[in-house]
């Protein structure tokens, strides 16, 4: 056999020859030489790749510390400035320096680590009511950002259940429930080593419980009638089954297996129930229809028959001279929901991509059923051969046209992801065996499928599905863009709440005025009317346009340029109302302006219930008062229950002490709603502009 390890740039699945560890031996008997043990054979390679592969740090993980780096840059310039300054107009050093403690404490959104935190655990919890079982809850907003799908055929884009779909005579395919395709199948159930139990329930192999099935679906019962009396089984090396059965007087004679095999037993066909013979151009149209059924993504075995009075010849003799009856066409058909979740994939502007064993017939094939490859699009296939004459950097330059990969190796699906990698997309790769494990891990997001996967290939995923359905990966990736929404809507609220604080103590600063917010006060602020409506804008339901083409290309980084602007804006706005009000408390409502009690209660709660207001502008792009809006209940009653809160805090005089704040009369609860309902003005001019 030429096929054997020394040849080049051969896929493994074409080294016929070699036996891998791990394989099973289920007949016959064979010598080998050992070539290769441990870390070097294939199972080695495997592990090495494991222990070698770093798993990719996530984007939101990479978002989140670029805007970490940057809140610290800014706040870390402001809190020095402050401190400087105060030094030069001969403030007290540990005055200024808790001013600028003060001001940092401010800056820093407390709450959005744990927020975060919650956020992904609730998308957990989601995912697996929807069959996606999540390891990492990082990877859930890994899934937002997805841009490829890496996926394996068998099981994940097919049923991993094999049927009979078409039967053919001599010269065409047969249609459903005809006597013709009956009679054909029938041969089929009766060269047959699958069993039948008491309940109708079928077991045997793949293709053989395919043909047991549609011969109780649309077949005849002539089994009992023909009782098989003598076999010559099925071997890898011969090609076919023969089943001898006695009919009356005679027997009936039944060969099937591969096409090329059967044909050249045959020496008629069978033609409306005659036997003719079998001449060079009616076999010739006999291979172009084999043909044409292999390009279907069909395995094809071929039937045939003879009859004979006398079965006590050798094999070679009763092996002869049959009369070809037919094909039978055999698929692992695709998943019903993978052509709509692929269309929904593309639509998403997620570019699907099929990596499989298979031959390329046969991955050409099934790809094109469901829609990830398309020849007149200008999509291309490229062979584990073809592979092996590049490294993942190369790769990368000429990967955009491919959309299936077929008969490839575990270290070209390491290659494969890397160069989708390097090219700059965030890639998800499935699989279930423990070849796919190292690209699992190299991944950005690695699904393993929990019905037939292994506990390798589980271990180094992210993500396993419960139901090894390539529609469950869309859907999670619906699921991981609403969470890295959610996300950034929080950051959003929590970072422009605390830019209104910052710039609130900033100003009353370098306006030379008493400090409008004590420690207790700004503790108060963070901890409690920050991190609840925070909480609730990160459980807010999906927007309509979430798997537009458009999301990704709008929605790139946590934070961008607009949003920094937005963020300056909104939270110069809520700053400014509670200076106004600091301002308004100490000079018309103060006793004693050196010690402005009211004016601190009234910049206290404005600050606090137009931080409440302007959670209900960060949930939607929509306007506010947009009927087409989505609400959010959450949101809804943890306002009403800080502000509650905040009524209490203020006007029960012994809980107003610990604050340092006094109850407020109806002249300054006017002034306080008036100034904290501003908030919206300033978001609705900013979201007529941004349309």
């Amino acid at each position: 056999d030429e096929n054997y390890i020394g040849k080049e740039n051969e896929p493994l699945s074409h080294h016929r020859n070699i036996v891998y560890s791990g394989s099973n031996v289920y007949s016959g008997h064979a010598k080998g030489i050992v070539v290769n043990v441990g870390m070097d054979t294939e199972f080695g390679k495997i592990a090495k790749m494991l222990k070698t592969e770093e798993s990719p740090e996530t984007p939101l993980s990479r978002k989140l510390n670029y805007t970490s780096k940057i809140l610290a840059i800014i706040i870390t310039i402001i809190a020095a400035i402050i401190f400087i300054l105060g030094l030069m107009r001969g403030e007290n050093t540990l005055n200024m320096l808790m001013i600028s403690i003060s001001l940092a404490v401010a800056a820093i959104p407390e709450g959005l680590v744990a927020v975060v935190s919650i956020v992904l655990s609730l998308g957990v919890k989601r995912m697996a009511k929807r069959s996606a079982i999540v390891r990492k809850p990082l990877a859930v907003e890994t899934l937002g950002s997805t841009t490829v799908i890496c996926s394996d055929k068998t099981g994940t884009l097919t049923e991993n259940k094999m049927t009979v779909t078409k039967v053919s005579d001599y010269k065409s395919l047969l249609e459903e429930n005809t006597e013709k395709r009956r009679f054909i199948i029938s041969l089929g159930a009766l060269c047959n080593d699958s069993e039948v139990n008491s309940k109708g329930k079928v077991s045997g192999t793949p293709t053989e419980k395919a043909i047991m099935e549609a011969y109780i679906k649309e077949g005849r019962a002539i089994k009992e009638n023909l009782p098989r009396i003598g076999e010559i089984p099925f071997s890898s090396k011969r090609k076919m089954m023969t089943t001898v059965h006695r009919m009356g007087e005679n027997y009936l004679v039944i060969a099937k297996g591969t096409p090329k095999v059967i044909l050249d037993k045959c020496s008629f066909y069978l033609k409306e129930g005659k036997s003719f013979n079998l001449t060079e151009s009616v076999k010739a149209s006999i291979n172009a229809l084999n043909s044409n059924m292999e390009a279907s993504a069909l395995r094809v075995l071929a039937v045939a028959k003879k009859e004979c009075d006398d079965i006590n010849i050798p094999d070679d003799e009763i092996e002869t001279n049959f009369t070809f009856c037919g094909f039978i066409g055999i698929e692992d058909m695709p998943r019903k929901e993978a052509e709509k979740a692929v269309k929904e994939a593309i639509k998403a502007g997620i570019k699907p991509v099929m990596i499989t064993g298979d031959q390329v017939g046969t991955a050409k094939a099934i790809a094109g059923k469901i829609g990830i490859y398309n020849e007149k699009s200008g999509h291309k296939i490229m062979k584990g051969s073809e592979l092996n004459k590049f490294t993942a950097e190369s790769l990368a330059k000429i990967i955009e046209p491919y959309r299936v990969f077929a008969s490839v190796s575990p270290e070209d699906k390491v290659k494969i992801v890397k160069a989708y990698r390097i090219k700059g997309n965030i890639a998800a790769m499935t699989g279930d065996g423990v070849n796919d494990a190292p690209a699992l891990k190299v991944a950005d997001i690695g699904c393993a499928m929990g019905k037939n996967g292994t506990e390798v290939a589980k271990g180094a995923s992210d993500m396993v599905l419960t139901d090894d359905n390539f529609a469950t990966i869309v859907e999670a990736i619906k699921e991981g863009r609403n969470i890295f929404l959610n996300i950034r809507k929080t950051i959003h609220f929590l970072i422009s709440s605390n830019i209104g604080e910052v710039l609130l103590i900033f100003a009353s600063f370098l306006l030379n005025l008493p400090t409008p917010l004590l420690p207790s006060q700004l503790l108060w602020v963070n901890l409690i009317t920050d991190s609840f409506p925070a909480l609730a804008i990160g459980s807010s339901r999906s927007e309509d346009n979430i798997m537009d083409g458009e999301f990704l290309k709008d929605n790139k980084d946590v934070l961008s340029k607009y949003s920094w602007l937005s963020l300056i804006i909104e939270g110069a706005f809520i700053g400014s109302l509670s200076l106004l009000a600091f301002i308004i408390g100490r000079v018309f409502f103060d006793s004693d302006i050196y010690n402005p009690i009211v004016g601190r209660t009234m910049a206290f709660a404005v600050i606090c219930f137009s931080q409440l207001v302007h959670s209900f502008n960060v949930i939607s792009e929509k306007s506010i008062f947009s009927k087409n809006r989505k609400g959010n209940k959450l949101l809804r009653r943890c306002n009403l229950f800080c502000s509650i809160l905040m009524v209490v805090v203020i006007s029960v005089s012994s809980l107003a002490n610990i604050f340092n704040s006094v109850p407020l009369n109806l002249n300054e609860w006017g002034i306080v709603i008036l100034l904290s309902l501003f908030p919206i003005l300033v978001s609705e001019i900013e979201k007529r502009i941004k349309r």
